[in-house]
């Protein structure tokens, strides 16, 4: 008994030495960032701004490699897939961790199970937007319009997450208006701009450069407070109280990756985000920079699918 109670405790000495090791020499190769949305997007920027301060770092080379497609479905599963050995990561967000849970009848991954929450890089609301000829100068005016012209207000969106503030506008402002949906947010502001389309609501990191150069007009948010960029668009919830929208930005990993790599890359992500200069190019994206420890952002990612339940259900989405 005491030879076997010796060996388990010798045995978990070199499990312990083995992944201490294992953190130290981590990574000794290429990291690879998987984003499941298209190159030029909010979560592309965020994700090549994070690589290349993490690439500084550790002075090993950080691949951002895109891969969008079905509401970030095609991305977030080729992660699931990918070895647990802390050299895949994806740039995960409210739509893959938490949104798609109810918005598709079934998905091909469990984000809870088949993930390890590494880390939070910030927060981010979506912005109303019309084109700069539009008609409409703010949100009462949008919903004034609809109601004397159902039916003929159209509003596009390009994520399985980005449709729910359009569809909960329609059911809190009682008004009939019709969703296209889009394969990526630059199909939809060259609508906007065209006409095809009246509104969309945009989150706040491809919006910014739109806005700040012209080419579209803001007139709501759907964070809890006006965005600093734009201090005088008014919260959708000055209109309709409690209607608050916000999404997220972070890291995830295969479920088994060793928790020493984990919680390194953690301690890198808090390193970012408290950087000054990374703060700042953040920011100037549209993101509000927020770190969690590990425990901390695990609770948040399963909180925020119950969020995202009760916003689905008040907007009257059905899954697909």
């Amino acid at each position: 008994m005491r030879y076997m109670t010796r060996l388990a405790l010798l045995l978990a000495c070199g499990l312990w030495a083995s992944a201490s090791a294992h953190a130290e020499q981590w990574p000794d190769r290429t990291v690879t960032i998987v984003v499941p949305s298209a190159a030029g997007g909010a979560a592309d920027l965020t994700a090549r701004t994070f690589a290349q301060y993490l690439g500084a770092r550790t002075q090993r080379t950080v691949v951002v490699e895109d891969r969008p497609g079905a509401g970030g479905i095609v991305g977030t599963n080729s992660v699931k897939s990918a070895p647990a050995d802390g050299y895949t990561f994806l740039l995960s967000t409210n739509s893959t961790q938490a949104a798609n849970l109810y918005l598709y009848k079934s998905l091909p991954y469990d984000p809870l199970k088949d993930f390890r929450q590494v880390g939070m890089l910030g927060t981010f609301g979506a912005v109303a937007v019309v084109a700069p000829q539009s008609p409409f100068g703010s949100m009462p005016e949008l919903v004034e319009h609809a109601r004397r012209h159902p039916g003929k207000v159209f509003y596009g969106y390009y994520s399985s997450s980005s449709q729910v503030p359009s569809a909960l506008l329609k059911a809190r402002a009682g008004i009939q208006i019709d969703g296209a949906a889009y394969k990526n947010v630059t199909q939809i502001i060259t609508d906007l701009r065209g006409g095809q389309i009246d509104f969309a609501f945009v989150d706040y990191l491809t919006a910014m450069g739109q806005i700040d150069g012209k080419g579209l007009r803001a007139i709501a948010v759907s964070g809890e407070t006006p965005n600093p960029a734009w201090p005088d668009v008014p919260t959708m919830s000055s209109f309709y109280p409690g209607f608050v929208v916000v999404g997220w930005l972070g890291l995830s990993a295969p479920a088994g990756t060793p928790e020493a790599v984990v919680n390194t890359m953690n301690r890198y992500i808090a390193q970012a985000v408290q950087d000054p200069e990374i703060r700042d190019k953040l920011a100037r994206l549209g993101l509000q920079p927020r770190h969690m420890d590990v425990p901390q952002f695990d609770a948040f990612v399963r909180e925020d699918a119950g969020r995202w339940k009760q916003w689905i259900e008040t907007a009257g989405i059905t899954p697909q």
